[in-house]
């Protein structure tokens, strides 16, 4: 069984979304426990700053940044808009 933790940083953002962001994305971190490739995700690797990181689609921009710790544990490190998480 996957366990999730969420860094501080993502948790001060996850605080500031709308309520139905924060809906989305326990809907869609249901799903990324079941079936982490799901097509509707979009899972993919990161790369430049984010190396070792994966994103996945949340709702329309927003992203969800998160890696992996071991087999069985995942931090979730952000969560944002396309031009939050990746802007320089």
């Amino acid at each position: 069984m996957m366990q999730i933790v969420f860094h501080r940083r993502f948790v001060k953002r996850y605080k500031k979304l709308r309520s139905g962001e924060r809906k989305k994305f326990k809907e869609r971190k249901n799903l990324f426990l079941v079936n982490p490739f799901h097509p509707i995700l979009e899972n993919h690797p990161l790369s430049g700053k984010h190396e070792g990181y994966r994103s996945i689609n949340i709702a329309g921009d927003l992203r969800a940044v998160y890696k992996h710790l071991d087999k069985n544990i995942v931090v979730f490190a952000e969560i944002g808009t396309h031009s939050e998480l990746y802007s320089t």
